[in-house]
C-alpha cells in the first residue's frame, strides 16, 4: 500500500497551495495555478492588471468579471468592445481599468467617490478621461456608448463622450431639462422628452451612416435618421463630456462601455449579460 504521507508530502510540493486534500495529481487534472483553471484568460488579464495597478478585487467581483466576460463572448459581444470598464474594486486603480484590453486606461480626476456599488462624481468637476481617440480607435458608422446608472433623479449633466464642435457630438445626456439627447458623430437631434426613471443600462448606438438609436434597458427611447458627419479627435469621457462645457454627472456609474454599434438583438443580449454581472454583485437596478 503507498505510503500516503510521502504522496502527500509530493503533491504539496508539485502543487503548492493547490493541493486538495484526498487528491492524488490524476485528479487534480491539469498541474497550474487555480486562477488559470477557474478563469477566462482575459478575465485573468484583468485581474492582473488591477493588481498590478495596486487595486484589490474580491472573490464575488472576480467571480462575476468572469462571467461577464464569458456571456459577451458567447453573443459575439466580446469582439465590438474596444472599452468596458465594469467598475469594481472600489478605487481608482481598479475601476480605471479596461476589461477588454491594457490599452485605454482611464485616469480620474478628483471629486469621485469609490465605492462597491460603482463610482459617483460629484456632479461639478469629475470625469475620468478613457484616453480612447474615436479618429483613432473607432469606425465612424458603427459605434456605440453605454452607461449603468445607479442614481435616479433630475440632475443636469453628459454622462459620456464627447463634442467636437456643435455639429459633432458623441455623448449620452440621460436628462437635461426634462430631456435626453444621444447622438454618434452628429449633432443633437431635438432630443427626447426624459420619461421614466435614470436608473438604467443606457446605450446609444450608431449602427449604421444614418440610423442613431437609444436605449434604457432593453426599450427603444428614441431612433434618429441622422448622417454621421466625421469622427471626433477629441477623447471621450466617463462621468463628462470632453468639451469646455463638461457638465459631470451626479449619478454613480456601475459599467460603461465603447465599442462598434450595435443592433436591436445585441443591445438586448448585452443588456441580459450586464444585469446579470450586477445582479451578482447586487447592485442591480
Amino acid at each position: 500500500m503507498p505510503d500516503f504521507g510521502i504522496m502527500r508530502g509530493f503533491n504539496e510540493k508539485l502543487f503548492g497551495d493547490k493541493l486538495v486534500a484526498g487528491q492524488l495529481p490524476t485528479q487534480l487534472g491539469v498541474i497550474g495555478s487555480q486562477q488559470a483553471l477557474d478563469f477566462d484568460v482575459d478575465a485573468q488579464a484583468f485581474f492582473d492588471r488591477v493588481t498590478v495597478a495596486g487595486g484589490t478585487l474580491s472573490t464575488t467581483e472576480k467571480q462575476a468579471v468572469n462571467q461577464l466576460v464569458l456571456d459577451l463572448k458567447a453573443n459575439s459581444l466580446w469582439t465590438p468592445m474596444k472599452a468596458i470598464y465594469p467598475m469594481v474594486g472600489a478605487s481608482a486603480a481598479a475601476c480605471a481599468q479596461n476589461l477588454k484590453s491594457s490599452s485605454f486606461t482611464g485616469t480620474f480626476t478628483s471629486g469621485w467617490t469609490f465605492a462597491s456599488t460603482g463610482v459617483t462624481g460629484n456632479g461639478t468637476s469629475s470625469y475620468m478621461d478613457t484616453s480612447l481617440v474615436p479618429s483613432v480607435s473607432l469606425t465612424l458608422n458603427s459605434t456605440h456608448l453605454s452607461y449603468y446608472s445607479r442614481t435616479n433623479n433630475s440632475y443636469n449633466a453628459s454622462e459620456i463622450g464627447y463634442e467636437f464642435g456643435g455639429s459633432n457630438q458623441a455623448q449620452i445626456i440621460i436628462n437635461f431639462g426634462g430631456t435626453s439627447y444621444d447622438c454618434v458623430y452628429n449633432a443633437p437631434g431635438a432630443g427626447t422628452a426624459r420619461s421614466g426613471t435614470t436608473s438604467a443600462f443606457f446605450v446609444v448606438s450608431r449602427p449604421s451612416a444614418v440610423l442613431v438609436k437609444s436605449y434604457r434597458n432593453t426599450s427603444i427611447i428614441a431612433t434618429n435618421s441622422l448622417a454621421s458627419v466625421s469622427l471626433g479627435t477629441s477623447s471621450i469621457y466617463v462621468g463628462a463630456r470632453n468639451s469646455p462645457g463638461k457638465i459631470p454627472t451626479n449619478r454613480e456609474c456601475a459599467f460603461s462601455s465603447i465599442g462598434d454599434g450595435l443592433d436591436d438583438t445585441q443591445e438586448s443580449n448585452f443588456y441580459t449579460a450586464v444585469q446579470a454581472f450586477q445582479t451578482t454583485l447586487s447592485r442591480q437596478v
